[in-house]
This record gives C-alpha cells, structure tokens and sequence, in this order.
C-alpha cells in the first residue's frame, strides 16, 4: 500500500501574536501596536525618529478615514509639547481631524497651543494659530479672538499674514464674535502693511468676509487702489490674484482712473499662470464700462486678445476654460480675437469638448473674407471619425450659410459634396441645415431639391424626416411626385414620433391647398389620423384647426397656412443683456464655463452687479440697448411678426363676444355634426370625438412655431440662438 502522504502544517514561534499578523491583526492590534510605537525610542533617540515614523502611520491611517485612529488621542497630545516643527505639524494636523469627536480630549492640548504662539519660532506662532482657528469647537474659537490680535502685530510678515486668513476663518465659525471685536478694524489697518503679502492676504480675508456678510459693505478708493496695484509685481502668484480679485470692488469716479488703472495692470496679462490672466482679463474688461474713449477702449481690447490665444497652448483642461471665456468676450467686446481665427482651428488629438468649443467660436469669427478658410476647414471636420463632432461640422456650415448671404452658394455647393458622400448621418444634418436655407433665402436654392429627394431612404431621424417632410411639403407644387413621396412617410405615420406626425400633417394640407387634386384623397385620410386615432393633444388640436380652416375659407387657409414665414437668424447663442453684464464681472470663475448666471451655479454666491458712478458709460452697457418688451415675444418666436388676427364674428369686435361665440360653437359641434362635414365636396367625412389625451409634455416642431435651430430676429437686444454644437 502507498505510504499515506502529510502535508506539512506551519507552527508559529513560541511567543507569536496573531495581533502581529496582517491577516489576523485586530483594529484594536494595531491601535496598540502604533500606541507602542509612539512611546518607543528612548532617551537614546534624541532625533525622535521612531515617533516621526509612528506618526506617519497614524496620520496615513487618519488620511484613510480610519476613525480607530481617535484612540490614540491622549497620546497625541502628550507628544505635542515635543520642540520639533516636523512632529508639531503631524499632531496638530491629528487634533484638527478629530477635535469635534472627542471635544474633551481636546481641550488638554489648548495650553500647549497657546504656549507655542509664544514660541520664537515664527513658523510655530503661525502653524499653532492656524491649528486654533481651524478647530470648529467653541472653546477653541473663543480663545483664538485674543491671540489673533496679537499676532497681527507680529514682528515677523509670515505670522502676521496667516493672522489675516485666521480673521476669515474665525468669521466662518462665529460672524457675531468677530463683528463684536475689532478684527475687521485690525484687518482694514493691515493695508497699510509694508509687506505685499500681508496686504494681499488681508484683502483676501476682507473680500472673504465681504462675501459672506450682508452688514459690511467693501469700498476702495483710487488711492488705495493706486497702492494695490504699486504691489502687484512684488507678490506670489496667490497674492496677485487676491488683489485683482480685490481691484473689482473699486469703483472709478473718472473716467481717466479707470484708463490709468486698466494700463497698470495690462503686464499681468503676460504672467505664466491662468488664474492670474483670467482675473486681470475681467477686471479689464470691468475698467472699460468706465471709459469713455472708444480708441482707448479698441486699443485694450487688442491687448486682450494674445493672452487668451496663449492659454491655448495649455492643457485641455485650461484651453476649455479660456475657450469658454472667449464665448462670453465676444459677445460683450467682438473687437477681441478678430484676427485670430486661425489658432481656433482643431488638433486632431483636442479632446471633444475642446473641439465643440472652438468650433462656436470658429462660428462666430468667420466673415466675408476668410469663408474660404473656414469652408475648407469644416469641410476636413466633416470626413472625421467622430460622429458626434462631425455632424456639429455639418450644421456649422448650413448656419454660415444663413449668417454670411454672399457666402451662402458657396456653403451650399460645400453641403452638397457631403450629400454626396451617402453617409447616412451627413445626409441627414444636411437636409435638416438646408431646411433652413430654404427658410432664410426663400425662391433662390430650390434646385438642389432634387439631390435631397434621392437620399429619402437615408432618413430615420425624427428631425431629418420632419425637415424633409417640410420641404416636400413647401414646395409640393414645384415636386412633381410631392403626393407619392408625402404616402411614402404616411404608411408609417402611426408610429413616427410626434415631431414627424406634425410636419405629416402640415405637409399634407399644404399639397391640398397648392394641388388640390393630388392631395384631397390624403387630406381627409390624415386629418381623421390625427383627430380620431391619436391622443397627443398637440396633434389632435392642429387637426381640428386645419379641418376648421379647410372647411371653411380655402382662401383664408391658404393665407395662414402657405403665408409668410418669420425672418430667421443663425447668430450663435447670445446671452440676454443682464446676464451678459453679470457674466462679464466674473470671466474666470466657473459660471462662466456653464454660461449661466452666478447665483444658478453657486446658490450662495453674491451677485455682481456694475455699480453706477459718474463715469459708467451706461449708454454703451448690454442693458442699454434691451428690449424687454421683446423678450417675452422671442421666446415664441414672435417678434417682428405682424398679429393675425381673427375674422369678427357677427360684426362684433368685441374680444369677449368673439371668445363666447366660439364656446358656444364648439360646445354644439358634436360627432355628428363634425362628420357631416365635408372638404371640397368630398364624401368622405372626418372628425368626432377626440379620446382622452395622455397629457404629456412633448416639444412640438413646425414651421410656424420657432425652429428647433433657429430663431426669428428680434433686433438688437434678440436672443439668438445656441449653434447646436
């Protein structure tokens, strides 16, 4: 028989502890493991190595929020009151993460913090101090009040400039403390300080202060502001900030401190850091609303322009945010990046987003002159692998034909060698931009209906077959088979989304009314469709519309439904003249990557407003040229577009007696009634009762709402319309 085989069995030393394994070892194991650590050393390790080394590990532990770290509170503290600087910031930095969990054990470690500001040390004055403030514990906050004051008079700049941020921090645990004493006081006389990082972290803490207080109001005069900027050259890249930062609160009472100022601060715009370009950029362009000078004003704007072509060469990150900038630059000040339309040209290895970004602002600077460039670059975009990014290339050309009409030709031909290409998502961006062509140069480009005509089974996108459905249907007397290629989309017209039922349903009156013999066999089909089977209210309501009008007054009908169409605009998004004020004063911040006003972004932020002076130039503020009346009106797509107005009814014009009479019409037309009813004398009936309507929210899409892309012009205070990028 085969020997019987043992496998070998491991036994531990005599003496072995499973607390010392790292499989076995218990959180209390290690908590007594680094306790015996800390206390190791001796009165040999003079260096107290062993204890650094402990603490390394507690504080790696604490860092991975291990809470069983607080156990060791007590002998923290004992080791805080050891004279070296490395061991101080470890167990001071223990204190602060654990002091509002065990507030009693705390409280021994006070003295030894009050003592150390004492210290002849200057870096153990301030990193006791900022270890005090931080300790959100009303015992704590109580006793850094006096210290505080103390230490803003220090002999040594770097105390007395964490003394400042202190006042701040104070302020975020206990406003009422700090107003009750005269820190504010203490922190305004700081500006007086012969040392630029002392003023810049005091104006740090006031503006912190300042924006967290509704009671303390935050004014700088010309002289102080004079002084602030004496100092910029001689402070960190922090401190710089601080003081542009700071430099937006000033308010010019002439207009020649505004320029004075404005020059002063243009060298910042070559620093290497982003921080510091963006903020001085924005207090620049907030120093131009009080300048009256316009050759002044155009010779600051062309100082703007290389500082934000330089942040381009940055990472991906900042690129975006100094594209995102340029967005909001342009509408406020166009004279800005005029010329430098090429360094917005993509990399092939730019991020997405980045190239989406540039691609707006390649939008927005193209002109008459350099087209030709443009069309050649959107043209490379447009044959990348990116779908996403290529069909934005594709509606950017369709919109520089709306924007630029001596170019639109040349767009045109550019969309049609796309077309050209049968890519399914090309021809579809295409139909849907040509739409729009045809809308904004009605009677001059129809004769490339027939290409679109020959790519129908390209379509299967609600808004490419709702844009072709249009078009077939606007021009159904120029399309000899308009009828054929209408049935075509309406055997699915049950199951099209409602964006393409509703261009179904227009279209389909709209080749009654031009070709009343090819279309009254599908009229009444559709409008029973969209009466009778549908329970989209939208839909059912247009239907009873159109059925009403076509049974009524052909020539009315005709009037409304093949009338003229509202003027439509492919400016890129523009920003409604308040929020654009209040973007500019604050270019840099992260409200402006999202383009969206301050206080939707940060629920808590202060909201930034120009504040009126004798040298605002108020007449040249986005808001002077607004017109609110029309803002209501764009949001419909109803500006600079004549009322229709309904017929009288009876001879009244009485608005009520007109509202009555059509209740009371409608209240008596019942099934019978509506199927009674006939078009052109056809026999065949449509109407009765609508079913129930689920209610839902859908957005509805047709030539007489505003477009999904497009938008009416409203004249100069209008908002246009977001490039769908």
């Amino acid at each position: 028989m085969p020997s019987a085989m043992f496998l070998p069995h491991y036994i531990p030393p005599p003496g072995y502890s499973s607390a010392y394994s790292p499989y076995f070892r218990s959180a209390q194991g290690k908590v007594a493991e680094l306790r015996l650590e800390l206390h190791s050393g001796g009165k040999k390790d003079k260096n107290h190595a062993a204890k650094k080394i402990a603490l390394k590990k507690i504080v790696a532990n604490m860092t991975m929020s291990n809470n069983d770290m607080v156990a060791l509170f007590p002998d923290i503290v004992g080791c805080m009151e050891i004279p070296s600087l490395e061991i101080k910031k470890m167990c001071f930095l223990f204190l602060v993460n654990y002091a509002r969990m065990k507030p009693e054990v705390a409280l021994k470690a006070l003295p030894i913090l009050q003592g150390d500001m004492n210290d002849a040390n200057p870096l153990v004055r301030a990193l006791a101090l900022r270890t005090m403030s931080y300790i959100h514990v009303r015992e704590f906050v109580e006793a850094t009040v006096p210290p505080t004051k103390q230490l803003l008079r220090d002999a040594d700049p770097y105390v007395r400039k964490t003394a400042a941020f202190c006042v701040a921090k104070l302020y975020d645990h206990d406003r009422h403390l700090v107003e009750s004493s005269d820190l504010i006081d203490r922190l305004n006389s700081m500006l007086r300080d012969d040392n630029p990082t002392v003023v810049a972290s005091a104006l740090a803490s006031l503006m912190d202060i300042w924006e967290r207080s509704d009671a303390i109001k935050l004014t700088i005069d010309y002289g102080n502001a004079s002084k602030m900027v004496q100092i910029l050259p001689d402070c960190s890249e922090w401190g710089q900030t601080y003081i542009l930062e700071a430099l937006m609160s000033y308010v010019p009472q002439e207009t020649s401190e505004a320029l004075l100022l404005a020059e002063r601060i243009s060298p910042r715009l070559s620093h290497s850091n982003s921080a510091v370009v963006l903020t001085c950029i924005r207090v620049i362009l907030y120093l131009m609303n009080y300048i009256a000078d316009q050759k002044q004003i155009s010779i600051l704007c062309r100082k703007l322009s290389p500082p934000l072509v330089t942040l381009l060469a940055k990472g991906p990150e900042v690129q975006y945010l100094a594209l995102r900038n340029a967005l909001l630059i342009l509408q406020r000040r166009p004279e800005v990046l005029r010329n430098d339309i090429r360094v917005f040209f993509c990399k092939y290895n730019d991020p997405i987003y980045v190239k989406v970004t540039k691609l707006e602002l390649i939008f927005m600077l193209a002109t008459e002159k350099n087209i030709e460039e443009v069309l050649t670059e959107l043209r490379e975009y447009a044959t990348e692998i990116d779908v996403h990014f290529v069909r934005k290339s594709v509606r950017a050309i369709g919109k520089l034909a709306i924007k630029i009409e001596p170019a639109a030709r040349r767009c045109i031909n550019t969309l049609l060698e796309l077309v050209a290409t049968k890519v399914t998502y090309i021809v579809q961006e295409a139909t849907v931009v040509i739409r729009n062509i045809f809308r904004k140069y009605p009677n001059q480009y129809e004769s490339i209906i027939s290409t679109l005509c020959e790519n129908l089974d390209s379509l299967d996108e609600p808004e490419a077959k709702a844009a072709m459905i249009w078009v077939i249907g606007q021009y159904a007397s120029r399309i000899e088979n308009s009828d054929v290629l209408l049935e075509d989309f309406l055997y699915s017209f049950a199951d099209e989304p409602v964006e393409v039922q509703l261009a179904l349903l227009t279209a389909t009156v709209k080749l009654f009314i031009q070709r009343p013999t090819k279309g009254q066999e599908l009229v009444p089909k559709v409008l029973k469709w969209a009466t009778e089977d549908t329970d989209n209210p939208d839909l059912r309501d247009r239907g009873y519309m159109y059925w009403r009008l076509l049974s009524s007054d052909m020539a009315t009908a005709k009037a409304i439904v093949m009338g003229e169409k509202p003027p439509i605009t492919a400016e890129s998004e523009k920003l409604d003249p308040d929020t654009l004020e209040e973007m500019c004063l604050n270019v840099g911040t992260l409200a402006t990557v999202y383009l969206k006003p301050v206080q939707q972004v940060f629920r808590s932020a202060r909201p930034r407003k120009l504040t009126d002076s004798p040298a605002l130039q108020k007449h040249n503020l986005p808001t002077a040229n607004g017109l609110d009346g029309q803002k209501s009106l764009s949001a419909f797509g109803m500006g600079n577009q004549t009322a229709i107005r309904p017929p009288q009814m009876n001879g009244n014009g009485n608005l009520a007696a007109a509202v009555d009479a059509a209740d009371e019409f409608f209240a008596g037309v019942g099934s019978q009634q509506m199927g009674a009813m006939h078009i052109n004398g056809q026999e065949d009936g449509f109407g009765g009762s609508p079913t129930v309507g689920r209610g839902e929210m859908q957005y509805v899409v047709n030539q007489h709402a505003p477009d999904q892309v497009y938008q009416p012009a409203m004249g100069g205070g209008s908002n246009g319309d977001l490039l769908m990028l």
